[in-house]
């Protein structure tokens, strides 16, 4: 038995997470797989890779001088599949995870646009807030993420994303107070998820020019911001995608209160080790789609 990709790309899930199970639950196959795929490998090496510890699996002296070798394999892996490899016709498979805001602006064109390069790439696709897609790309459940970033971890590359600017909408038929501390204190300020950064600048904010007294509906559906702001349960400070087909059908207005909340920041974000030339094409592609979409 010749030693494969498979065996190595286990095996550095094990020595990351420390453990058959928990390296199991990360690549999705039953732990007597995981297993039988490390004794493989050990016994095709004739030497002993793990030693088990009380808090799971601690690599030997011969298993931490294999961890170069099976990073620089499967490298050579990806080189090949990159340069040698009908990309067209390779099956491979990417776990994408994006904030809602990627998913209201650019994101199906960005997926065309992979699925052009990867024909047969299958997409799995995550939306959920950026504080949750950042812990799923460290736990390594997730490839690639497009969220509020960058990601300050010293195993992340990060390629930075154009800015969202924020603007404030109201129903279309609202009178707004002339008064400015007024009108916050009369209209709830429908806004991003709670646990997320644009809501605790914009609380900090608000708070710091007017007081207690404001009422905010946080919520993770972008969607469902700009349906409430449509049926007049309050003013949101949202980026324009969302809002576009509500303006073009009269239900919602733009207005402008003398400030808007600073644009929101994203970057296309992956582990960098293993390298991978999938992962690195893809957050390049986001970056110029993003760009493209933002001219």
């Amino acid at each position: 038995m010749q030693i494969n990709a498979e065996q190595l790309s286990t095996f550095l899930v094990v020595a990351r997470e420390g453990g058959i199970r928990r390296a199991s639950e990360k690549i999705h196959i039953t732990q007597p797989a995981v297993t039988a795929r490390i004794r493989n490998l050990e016994k095709h090496l004739n030497t002993t890779l793990f030693e088990r510890v009380p808090a799971g699996m601690r690599l030997t002296k011969r298993g931490e001088a294999l961890i170069k070798y099976a990073e620089q394999y499967l490298q050579l892996g990806e080189l090949i599949q990159r340069d040698v490899v009908d990309t067209s016709s390779s099956e491979l498979r990417l776990r994408l995870g994006v904030s809602e805001t990627i998913v209201q602006s650019w994101l199906p064109e960005f997926v065309y646009r992979l699925r052009d390069i990867y024909h047969k790439l299958e997409i799995e696709i995550s939306v959920d807030i950026s504080v949750n897609l950042r812990q799923s790309l460290l736990d390594r459940s997730l490839d690639l993420a497009i969220l509020m970033g960058p990601v300050s971890e010293f195993s992340v590359n990060n390629i930075a994303l154009p800015e969202f600017p924020l603007h404030w909408y109201c129903a279309a038929n609202a009178k707004l107070d002339d008064d400015l501390e007024q009108l916050f204190k009369n209209n709830p300020v429908v806004t991003y998820a709670r646990h997320t950064r644009p809501f605790r600048e914009l609380k900090n904010e608000l708070f710091s020019m007017y007081g207690t007294g404001i009422a905010f509906f946080p919520s993770s559906s972008l969607s469902a911001g700009i349906r409430m702001v449509a049926a007049g349960l309050g003013i949101a400070a949202l980026p324009e995608a969302p809002a576009r087909e509500y303006i073009a059908n009269g239900m919602v207005r733009e207005f402008d209160p003398g400030w808007v909340p600073s644009p929101l920041q994203f970057s296309a974000s992956y582990i960098g080790e293993p390298h991978s030339y999938l992962l690195e094409t893809a957050a390049t592609l986001a970056r110029e789609t993003a760009l493209e979409h933002s001219n």
